[in-house]
């Protein structure tokens, strides 16, 4: 029976193992590249925030970040 070939099921426990190690190795790459647009984002929204700080101020409305922020 080949099922109860050992070959086999070496084969087999590699064959998981490799899938496994690549499926982690996409997993971390996915999640770095997830965080460094998560980054990105966030300081997209920082130099959106000031622009419209200055803006607010430019025109003459008092506001502060906090009140933005509401």
């Amino acid at each position: 029976m080949a099922d109860n070939d050992p070959r086999s099921a070496q084969e087999l426990s590699q064959f998981a193992e490799n899938l496994l190690q690549q499926l982690q190795e996409n997993f971390q790459a996915l999640t770095e590249k997830l965080t460094l647009r998560m980054e990105e984002m966030g300081e997209r929204i920082d130099d959106l925030e000031k622009h419209v700080t200055d803006l607010m101020a430019q025109a003459g409305i008092e506001n502060t970040n906090e009140d933005l922020m509401h």
